[in-house]
């Protein structure tokens, strides 16, 4: 199986020759200013490494809405989708003009049942694991398109 990989031409993005290394550490996330994009920059950072020398600024605008999904016979919403968008670009450090740019877009939803508490916590685990889904993709499209 390795061998019919490599004759495809088929090479690991971290592996020798790999491009994926040239985002390893090296890419620093803007600063967070809410628990949501705290969140974002520490899967981020968990998936590519906490910047040493950064080399790249990623730049980010996350819209996150929330939507009711089931309605229960006293017309209480019971389920929630919380939904994200990103908009970011990738920048050498102190260049002006992004060298990559995009937008993902993700989806959670939540149990809105439960006690005032539950149902509080329930919302903010969704926002977290949105926020992990949106960094992955991101990162995913980072090491897609490697320069």
């Amino acid at each position: 199986m390795v061998a019919l990989l490599a004759a495809c031409g088929f090479t690991p993005v971290y592996g020798p020759g790999g491009e994926g290394g040239v985002w390893r550490n090296a890419v620093l996330a803007t600063e967070p200013d809410t628990d949501f994009t705290f969140a974002f920059v520490r899967q981020f950072e968990e998936r590519l490494g906490q910047p040493v020398a950064p080399a790249f600024t990623l730049g980010y605008d996350i819209a996150i809405d929330a939507q009711g999904l089931a309605i229960d016979g006293s017309n209480n919403v019971t389920r929630f989708n919380v939904e994200g968008v990103i908009d970011w670009a990738v920048r050498p450090d102190g260049a002006d003009i992004p060298i990559l740019t995009g937008t993902e877009t993700a989806f959670v939803s939540y149990s809105a049942s439960g006690s005032p508490l539950a149902v509080l916590e329930a919302k903010r685990d969704a926002e977290r694991r949105l926020a992990v889904v949106l960094a992955d993709r991101v990162v995913a499209r980072l090491l897609a398109e490697a320069p």
